[in-house]
């Protein structure tokens, strides 16, 4: 594997001194932001804060990198981490002094952050339980590791007009959103990939269009340079609104973007040696004991299981991640996975290691609605309309009283602006930040968006359905919840029936 920390490190003297400058008010906002974020790094809202994005491709926290986390929340005083829907681990509320210092020795761990925001490849996702899913057609992680190291080495080479976002999934939830990323790749009971290219959430989403099927894993990485080079060459460097891959369905269309995706996977078919053979993941422990919880998962390796944990709105507290330390440290093979709705899991549990991890995490979410998904909102994000984390916890605070029982409310997903970090237009109810006006003025709103869905061949983004005052939200789910109460059902269900009546009721809170 290539010593990435030592080829970037001469970086960080720029970055040091472009943040400084930046915290010194020698730099602009916008100037800091187009520097800082091929970092990791941005500044949070009011300029005297920032943040850093640890890239840990497919989600994987090794006991090393969860042992540098818990060292460094100590060492720096961290009051405020967030799991975000990329799987990564974004850190809070730093000095200056810290960015710096913690980005360089990040890297000395293993944790490359350069690309972890900016017009760069980025973290690259896949399905959480990758390698211990029974359920999955094979096991990912050789080759999300492979791509991730490859797609490093066009941080310093090529210059993308956007960014570009690569997820492998394994299993029917297409948790990653493979079918509509810049590149998706979807595991296949034959053992190949169908490549996906040119999707993406935001202002004007799109599905991705089916770029190849039955794809060698062994040649994934000829996948991925040819969307480097379709990107470079058709992708727009002269408006940054129209720069992300999905814009070149319009400007292509969705048969001559394929083709030239093609034409470019010949050529590099033809031009490089880039066949991977990753070694799956390896698991020698094996359990005696059995379990059945609602967070806890069967894996495929006998007698082993994965326990899910999802602090509400993603953010864990800090002082969490060196308990987790010390309890998993002598775990044998237990490691950390984060998933794209803010949670987490444990995999390659015994039973007894189960029930521990079990007990140290029993403030998370205990109904499907409190797994809901916020972004980091806009007391932290400089570009953001609203705080998504407040009108989640109203949300959970409201309902809890009710006692619903789990599944009559959905997952919800909240944005606090266009950008979709929540990715609400992927959800069954989601939220984006908006304003609403009034006779008394405006009023701090969300647009509401029903029927989205990311699984499998079931694709869909949610209808806009109008404008809810960010007040009347708890409520709209209260009623909503009471309804569905009364109908002896959950959600899912009672949707199929019941469309209109949703509808109706939005018409009743949008008013």
């Amino acid at each position: 594997m290539k010593d990435y920390a030592k080829e970037f490190r001469e970086d960080l003297v720029e970055f040091k001194k472009i943040t400084n400058d930046f915290y010194n008010g020698k730099v602009s906002v916008a100037e800091y932001k187009s520097f800082s974020g091929g970092f990791g790094s941005y500044a949070q809202r009011g300029g005297s804060l920032g943040m850093l994005r640890l890239r840990l491709p497919g989600g994987r926290i090794s006991k090393d990198s969860l042992r540098f986390i818990a060292d460094s929340i100590e060492k720096y005083h961290i009051d405020r981490l967030h799991l975000t829907t990329c799987q990564t681990v974004q850190l809070h509320n730093l000095k200056p002094d810290a960015i710096c210092s913690l980005a360089e020795e990040a890297w000395a761990h293993g944790i490359i952050t350069r690309g972890g925001g900016g017009d760069y490849p980025r973290n690259v996702m896949m399905s959480p339980l990758s390698g211990v899913d029974k359920r999955e057609p094979f096991d990912l992680t050789g080759y999300v590791s492979a791509a991730s190291e490859y797609l490093l080495g066009f941080i310093k080479t090529v210059k993308l007009p956007r960014k570009l976002k690569v997820a492998f999934s394994g299993s029917s939830e297409n948790f990653p959103h493979a079918t509509f990323r810049d590149l998706g790749f979807v595991a296949k009971k034959n053992q190949t990939f169908d490549v996906y290219c040119a999707g993406g959430l935001g202002i004007q989403p799109k599905m991705g269009i089916l770029a190849a099927e039955d794809a060698a894993p062994e040649m994934i990485l000829y996948y991925i340079k040819a969307m480097v080079d379709t990107f470079t060459s058709y992708g727009n460097y002269e408006s940054r609104a129209r720069a992300r891959t999905r814009y070149m369905q319009d400007t292509l269309g969705a048969e001559g973007l394929r083709r030239a995706f093609q034409e470019k996977l010949e050529c590099a078919m033809a031009q490089e040696d880039l066949k991977i053979h990753p070694s799956p993941l390896s698991v020698s422990k094996k359990g005696s004991s059995t379990l059945t919880h609602p967070r806890v998962t069967e894996q495929k390796q006998p007698g082993l299981y994965a326990v899910s944990y999802h602090p509400i709105g993603g953010n864990p507290s800090p002082s969490l991640f060196r308990t987790l330390y010390d309890t998993i440290a002598p775990m044998e093979d237990v490691e950390i996975r984060l998933a794209p709705d803010e949670g987490m899991y444990f995999i390659n549990c015994t039973a007894e290691e189960a029930q521990t991890l079990l007990a140290l995490t029993d403030d998370g979410a205990n109904t499907l609605f409190e797994t809901s998904v916020a972004c980091i909102g806009n007391h932290i994000c400089q570009l953001g309309l609203r705080d998504s984390q407040s009108l989640l916890k109203a949300c959970v605070d409201a309902v809890r009283p009710y006692e619903f029982a789990d599944g009559v409310l959905p997952k919800i997903h909240i944005s606090g602006c266009p950008s979709s970090c929540s990715a609400h237009q992927s959800a069954s109810l989601g939220f984006r930040g908006a304003v609403k006006q009034s006779p008394e003025g405006p009023k701090p709103a969300y647009a509401i968006f029903e029927g989205g869905c990311s699984a499998l061949g079931k694709e869909n983004f949610g209808a806009d359905a109008g404008i809810m005052a960010e007040d009347k939200i708890p409520l709209f789910l209260i009623e909503l919840g009471q309804t569905i109460s009364r109908a002896h059902t959950v959600y899912d269900s009672w949707i199929k029936e019941n469309h209109g009546q949703l509808l109706q009721l939005i018409a009743e809170y949008t008013k």
